[in-house]
């Protein structure tokens, strides 16, 4: 039946995709073509922007002469002047025009907060807030939502009159979380986005390039300023052959994170094609997007397909699915031929399920695998906590698979044997699971159903069944498994997986158990084996919205007040950050030298953090809590170089900053990898932190630190940082003549009267340059538009 339905779907696509083309040659003029009135989603008035976009990949394609990759397409359509534009891959730093933003609650705030300070009066693109982040999972999602309302009203006060005020519309807490709202509302082939947090590339799935940036590029798009990026590479991953068994979409991403590692997809676009492709839902497609943040890449995409027009269906949609259609040679898909920066070969017949981790979510192991490395590793077999859902994995199809699993292990009397929490991904998909039943066979197999919201998978869990420090292993369906990122325990080691085999796994709560191979002991003693999980992709009877939660902004919200007290510990009006004096940085103090990994988790930690997102002084307490101190291996703990006195990290920042001292820190490989919280950057800059040094910086990292006035700068030789020293004094010198692709100087001067000149690349252009001199990004901006007054 399943082949049935498959088969019928692609009879009607090529159907479409024909008929379109057909339709093309008999109506081709321009004027035809932007005829089209089809609205970008169901809650916008604004067109599909398919003829504009048509007309610029034309103008580009004719320049370079050359075939283009679906990633080039997508991404070159949207140039703010595709006639001039410098194009080469790595290099030039792209003006782009952004069909859409997105923002999630906990960096809304601060996006909103500095929007407020430039003075705009509303937003000039199509934007959203999307209450998801400050949930935090104790009982079950009733409870949680209620308790969440009470505690962040203040929050969710300021962000839904904001949102009115400036034309922005708002998703009430338990909507679900960011990147599921964006998928079934907003997302559309060929879209390009910007969002506030760094798993937007979920969007991918639906063929739009969606990427993670900081708030502050979120304010330059919201204030109607061509958005920079630099021209990304694309990495090619040809798909063949089809998934069986146990394999799932979840297991595409995990073995390209293993390819790849966690910075191997830094500064390119994956771009998914190949047979392969056909063969995967539109929410599995989402999946292997979404997760694409974990290998550092700028965002992730596949071509417009039959599995797309079907969801977009299902989502009612069709409309959209029809106009994406005729575009889908021009725009929607690579042309024959294009290059390829890097070409992966991925079989989907031989792929075998995954798990990958602990502590970083690119250390991969086959199922098969998996038992044996624990054991060999010293990691914990047991298994205390299985979780399902999260942005990456809580489709209608995720949560129907694990229910066959479910109801196949309740039928022979078994149930999982360890708290089994469930997170669905959206309003939507929770009334529809709870209407056919999935939602009850959970329940039944020992599942706790959290609100609609991101919950444990960042932190937000009010975890009870092992005290801190306890080692101990978690399995999940999520993303991002960093050193205590899911519930503050250094001690867990948390392992990511697809939703199936963390079903599985939680009816024997052991990682040597292979349900590929491995047969369980029924309650009447007899073994059985589990079936290949099965589950219907979308559902028969159609999506059930459940509750309307959305708030459209006003046509005029210029009366309405947003009103920020003062006396406030969750919110906190801006100051704009010093201009530079046109001086070199001389006698910097170390205030860290960070060894190993340092995420943005590590700088500026999550979970019971988050309700001071948009209050910049509280928040600058948490950091770089986390961070390993090389001089001593300990974290949270540095000494001051003007009073000898060993303390926190923030403490002694602020110890600095209160006697006039400028601070510089310095830093590993990839440093600021994670998510996109550009509190990262806010905070070293509002404690009084002027440059992070290191080896090499996470992309949106490195551009947040950039937006907010600091020197983000990078060994020439990443063996200098050896030579740093904790007590040295570091000096950045010729910054008068500070020019795009000109290394900057620096000198240490070691305690003993002996220094180390050294010298530090960058890539700042001209405008970020810019940034520096005035401040920051925000102050640039408001100086160009009083110079324009």
């Amino acid at each position: 039946m399943a082949y049935c339905r498959t088969f019928k779907s692609q009879v009607s696509w090529t159907k479409l995709v024909s008929g379109e083309i057909q339709q093309r040659c008999f109506h081709s003029s321009p004027a035809v073509f932007g005829a089209s009135k089809v609205a970008m989603s169901k809650l916008d008035t604004k067109p599909l922007p398919y003829d504009t976009l048509e007309k610029r990949i034309k103008i580009v394609a004719d320049r370079l002469g050359k075939p283009l990759s679906l990633a080039e397409k997508v991404l070159y359509s949207h140039l703010d002047d595709p006639v001039n534009q410098d194009i080469e891959r790595g290099v030039s730093y792209l003006k782009l025009r952004p069909d859409r933003v997105a923002m999630q609650d906990a960096t809304a705030q601060m996006a909103m907060l500095q929007f407020i300070s430039s003075g705009l009066p509303k937003v000039a693109v199509p934007s959203t807030i999307h209450c998801d982040h400050l949930i935090e999972a104790q009982t079950g999602g009733v409870e949680d939502l209620k308790r969440a309302k009470d505690m962040n009203e203040e929050v969710y006060s300021f962000l839904k009159s904001a949102g009115a005020k400036y034309g922005v519309g708002f998703w009430h807490p338990g909507s679900g979380i960011i990147h599921q709202i964006i998928l079934e509302n907003y997302a559309f082939p060929g879209l390009l986005m910007i969002g506030t947090d760094s798993h937007t590339p979920n969007g991918g799935g639906l063929g739009g390039l969606c990427i993670g940036v900081g708030g502050a590029d979120a304010v330059d798009v919201m204030a109607d300023i061509p958005w920079e990026l630099k021209c990304p590479k694309v990495i090619g991953v040809h798909l063949t052959g089809k998934m069986t068994g146990w394999t799932t979409p979840k297991d595409v991403i995990l073995k390209v994170a293993d390819i790849l590692t966690v910075k191997g997809g830094t500064g390119a676009i994956i771009e998914y094609h190949g047979p392969g492709v056909d063969n995967i839902s539109c929410t599995g497609m989402g999946t292997i997007c979404n997760m694409g943040a974990e290998i550092g890449a700028t965002t992730s995409l596949f071509p417009f397909n039959h599995r797309m027009a079907d969801y977009l269906k299902a989502t009612s949609r069709a409309d959209i699915a029809e106009e994406a259609a005729k575009y889908s040679k021009s725009l929607l898909t690579p042309d024959k031929g294009s290059h390829y920066d890097q070409l992966i070969e991925l079989d989907l017949t031989t792929l075998e399920p995954h798990v990958n981790g602990p502590f970083t979510p690119d250390l991969a192991h086959p199922i098969s695998k998996l038992g044996k490395n624990a054991k060999k590793n010293n990691w914990p077999v047991e298994i205390k906590v299985g979780l399902i859902g999260s942005c990456t994995n809580s489709s209608y199809e995720d949560m129907s698979r694990c229910a066959t699993i479910a109801k196949e292990a309740l039928a022979h009397g078994r149930k999982s044997k360890i708290p089994f929490n469930v997170t669905p991904g959206s309003e939507q998909i929770r009334a529809t699971i709870e209407r056919d039943g999935i939602a009850q066979t959970l329940r039944e197999f020992g599942g706790t159903v959290l609100a609609n919201a991101c919950g444990p998978c960042i932190g937000q869990w009010d975890r009870k069944d092992v005290k801190k420090g306890e080692k101990n292993t978690i399995v999940s369906s999520y993303n991002r498994n960093f050193t205590g990122r899911n519930d503050a325990n250094a001690a867990t080691h948390a392992f990511v997986t697809s939703p199936e085999l963390v079903t599985a796994l939680a009816i024997e709560a052991r990682l040597d158990f292979d349900p590929t191979v491995d047969s369980i002991k029924g309650a009447d003693g007899k073994e059985f084996k589990l079936s290949n999980p099965f589950g219907d992709e979308l559902p028969a009877r159609g999506f059930d919205p459940g509750q309307d939660t959305y708030q459209a902004p006003p046509a005029d919200g210029s009366a309405v007040s947003v009103v920020v007290d003062p006396k406030s510990n969750r919110l906190q009006l801006l100051e704009p950050f010093k201009v530079w004096d046109g001086k070199d940085l001389e006698g910097l103090t170390i205030l860290i030298k960070v060894k190993g990994k340092c995420t943005t988790d590590h700088i500026s930690a999550a979970g019971p953090w988050l309700k001071y997102r948009g209050h910049l002084e509280n928040i600058s307490n948490n950091m770089l809590l986390t961070a390993t101190n090389a001089e001593n291996n300990e974290m949270n703990k540095v000494k001051n170089q003007d009073t000898g006195e060993w303390g926190a990290v923030p403490d002694t920042a602020r110890a600095y900053k209160a006697k006039g001292i400028s601070w510089v820190v310095f830093g590993d490989e990839n440093y600021g990898e994670g998510s996109s919280r550009e509190h990262a950057a806010l905070e070293p800059r509002h404690l009084g932190g002027r440059a992070i040094i290191v080896k090499s910086f996470a992309r949106i990292h490195e551009t947040n630190l950039k937006k907010q006035g600091v020197l983000a700068l990078t060994f020439s030789d990443a063996k200098d940082y050896d030579k740093v020293q904790p007590s040295d004094k570091v000096s950045l010198v010729g910054l008068n003549q500070f020019t795009p692709g000109k290394p900057l100087k620096c000198i240490l001067s070691h305690a003993d009267g002996s220094s180390d000149e050294i010298f530090l690349n960058h890539t700042f252009n001209e405008q970020q340059i810019q940034w520096f001199k005035s401040g920051s990004a925000l102050n640039r901006m408001k100086q160009v538009a009083a110079a324009s007054k």
